[in-house]
């Protein structure tokens, strides 16, 4: 009897085994949903566009993008929290994602524990851009112009908890200025608005502001990096205009809901890291100051901790809340 009982769980953990394998040689054998949080045109959206069609040509099959806004891509982050984990639903995550919202949200779940970290795909540089209407050039002259106009200058940004909502959080506790966030359902329609003069400034990645920025629509002020962007050399940084340590930038990375099978997540890792590799994808980041990242899972994951321990303690200091 026991030497029966035996055999079975050795029949059984063998079928477990060859079935990983299994799924693992021949996945993916459908098209994969890519899953970002933010309406299109945002800098997420730009990035996830850029990877899913590296990983379709590594993959062999059509990688669909999703994009579902909404609470700071609260909804869609649950959404694919609870997905099947096979890896045919993924998520373009952001830092948003794991720094701020579980201490702005009251999320139903740990994002740590719902989400396995496949791959950091970029970092996106910020700049405090001004729109046509504000009558400023540098960032002293918009604090100047904001204690003077207590109130009346707005600031847009993705949704509230996302980073150019807390950074513009940060500007306004730094320089002791009035200026109210205006929250949009993602990156697109918030430069859309401050394009269209709605709105007064905003901060926000290069991927979707460099051409902006250089066809004269929108006046950069500063960058949050802590050095210099190429492409605008003569946009000073926040430090260089006065506020020492003012310093940020966004990732965006790709994730798979906990769970999914191991094999399938280094497999996707793979494709992920020799995309950021080829010249193509390299190139078409470069133009948006992008900075190819990649790496292993356990990179990836050490990554949104460090963020976890940067942002969480800023959120609580500011006071800021989803309500």
């Amino acid at each position: 009897m026991a030497s029966t009982a035996i055999r079975i769980l050795i029949l059984a953990a063998a079928a477990i085994a060859t079935a990983s394998m299994t799924q693992a040689q021949t996945y993916p054998v459908k098209p994969i949903k890519l899953v970002v949080p933010f309406p299109a045109g945002g800098a997420t959206d730009t990035t996830a566009r850029l990877v899913a069609q590296r990983l379709q040509l590594g993959l062999g099959q059509s990688v669909i993008i999703e994009n579902q806004g909404g609470a700071g891509g609260t909804i869609a982050a649950k959404q694919v929290a609870v997905a099947a984990p096979d890896g045919y639903t993924l998520m373009m995550g952001s830092l948003s994602t794991f720094g701020t919202n579980p201490v702005l949200y009251k999320l139903d779940y740990d994002p740590m524990k719902a989400f396995t970290p496949v791959a950091s795909a970029v970092v996106d540089k910020l700049v405090m851009v001004a729109g046509p209407a504000l009558p400023v050039k540098t960032v002293q002259e918009l604090v100047a112009y904001a204690k003077a106009n207590p109130g009346k200058v707005n600031f847009s940004s993705g949704g509230i908890g996302v980073l150019p909502h807390l950074i513009g959080e940060w500007f306004k506790s730094a320089a002791a200025i009035d200026i109210v966030h205006v929250p949009y359902r993602g990156g697109g329609p918030s430069i859309n608005d401050l394009v269209a003069g709605q709105v007064q400034m905003t901060f926000e990645g290069t991927s979707v502001l460099l051409p902006l920025i250089q066809s004269g629509k929108l006046r950069a002020l500063a960058t949050t990096s802590s050095k210099r962007i190429a492409e605008l050399p003569d946009l000073p940084t926040m430090a260089e205009s006065g506020f020492a340590g003012f310093v940020s930038t966004s990732w965006t990375g790709l994730l798979a809901p906990a769970h999914t099978p191991r094999d399938v997540i280094d497999k996707l890792n793979v494709q992920i890291n020799e995309g950021l590799k080829s010249a193509e994808l390299r190139s078409a980041l470069g133009k948006l100051s992008n900075q190819p990242l990649g790496g292993t899972p356990q990179d990836f994951t050490d990554m949104i901790k460090g963020d976890i321990g940067k942002w969480a303690p800023i959120v609580k200091a500011l006071g800021l809340t989803a309500g």
